[in-house]
């Protein structure tokens, strides 16, 4: 997978990709990542790339045209199979629609700022507008970071054990069940027996059921879907 992030603070968002599973999936070649700065394909000399709202009204706004002219000369390079857009007004990011973007080829990322950016850029550019939730941030740059976490990680090969992911929270639209390492017993709390038996199948009635348990009484919403 080949990620395009466009960015006015790529400063911001380069750190998370130097560490840990992140930078052992670029390290593997199986993702790579670039960051684009917006103010590159402004045209001012002063590298300007917001302006005020037509209307009125408080806060800035991205142009069009640096954005579309760097859009365009990455379209001009390759095929991509989605342009996303971090936006609170976007579909809020869940398991499922992450499956499903972590199978695309190549992605563009465009980080809205300020206010946000011109509308003519979501109408006529961008295929999926993403919501990470129900709050505003200062940018999309942090949005774009959650994002490519949840994606990468799902890629066959990034994970050491490729199952790990299979049986994440949200997988399934149930949350995780309760899970134990050693000692076996501290303080006089004590593992669940079933998970010391060796049993499998016990093991795996028993995980399911506190799965279905859990998502029961912390998010019985997921059960409706």
């Amino acid at each position: 997978m080949r990620i395009d992030i466009i960015t006015v603070l790529p400063e911001l968002m380069q750190s998370p990709f130097e560490a840990s599973i992140l930078k052992r999936a670029q390290e593997k070649e199986l993702v790579s990542v670039h960051f684009h700065q917006l103010r590159d394909f402004s045209r001012n000399k002063y590298r300007q790339v917001d302006d005020y709202q037509f209307g009125g009204g408080a806060g800035m706004v991205l142009m069009i045209e640096p954005i579309d002219k760097c859009i365009q000369q990455l379209k001009a390079e390759r095929d991509y199979d989605a342009v996303i857009y971090l936006t609170p007004d976007g579909e809020t990011l869940h398991q499922g629609m992450a499956n499903r973007l972590s199978l695309f080829k190549n992605i563009i990322i465009l980080c809205g700022h300020y206010k946000g950016v011109d509308q003519r850029v979501r109408d006529q550019f961008i295929t999926h507008e993403i919501s990470i939730g129900d709050y505003v941030l200062s940018g999309g740059e942090i949005g774009a970071i959650v994002l490519c976490d949840a994606l990468i990680r799902l890629i066959p090969g990034v994970l050491s054990d490729e199952t790990s992911a299979l049986t994440d929270s949200f997988q399934d639209n149930l949350l995780a069940p309760p899970i134990y390492t050693r000692p076996a017993e501290y303080n006089g709390w004590k593992v669940p027996d079933v998970l010391l038996s060796g049993h499998a199948a016990n093991i795996e009635n028993w995980r399911e059921e506190q799965a279905y348990e859990h998502t029961k009484n912390r998010r019985p919403d997921l059960l409706e879907s």
